[in-house]
């Protein structure tokens, strides 16, 4: 049949796995430098970590997470249930407000960007600090057209540097 290739072993996916004290303490350090941002978290399936983050009355945030590592982030308006029947946190269903939507959708691309595996601290405090920036969700103008509204929605788009809010259309 001919001569095999070499197979180069298959790289191993790495996640550091940090013991669940010293992700409590990462998580109070962070729960405290933002006192406009409350951070409850809960283990309810062992060792991983589910924060529901309430951003002020304007937001709430599940974050799902592998130790240190921010696996996936549901985001849903601040009066909106964001628990099961059975009282456990929804981590499936979607808002039901298309600007909240649109902030899940913009959190996930923002996990992407904040990505440094060597200081997983870093990457969910900076994540942390990207949330907070939409305190002001309803309440700053677009950056780029100095409009509240375009679409019949607030500038949902914050920037990763500086932090300030565009329309999705207005970000390019």
């Amino acid at each position: 049949m001919g001569v095999s290739a070499k197979r180069r072993p298959k790289a191993q996916p790495t996640t550091l796995v940090l013991p669940p004290q010293y992700v409590d303490d990462v998580i109070s350090r962070i729960d405290r430098m933002f006192p406009e941002m409350s951070i409850q978290l809960s283990r309810p399936n062992g060792t991983s970590a589910m924060l529901l983050v309430t951003l002020g009355k304007v937001l709430k945030v599940i974050v799902v997470m592998r130790s240190l590592f921010i696996d996936r982030t549901i985001v849903k308006g601040y009066n909106e249930n964001v628990y099961t029947e059975d009282g456990k946190l929804d981590i499936w269903s979607k808002s039901n407000y298309q600007v909240f939507q649109k902030v899940t959708d913009h959190a996930t691309t923002a996990l992407l960007h904040y990505q440094l595996p060597q200081m997983p601290d870093v990457v969910v405090r900076s994540f942390m600090t990207w949330l907070r920036s939409y305190m002001k969700l309803f309440q700053a103008p677009c950056q780029r057209c100095g409009r509240f509204l375009q679409d019949g929605l607030p500038p949902t788009w914050r920037d990763f540097r500086t932090l300030e809010a565009f329309h999705d259309t207005c970000r390019q």
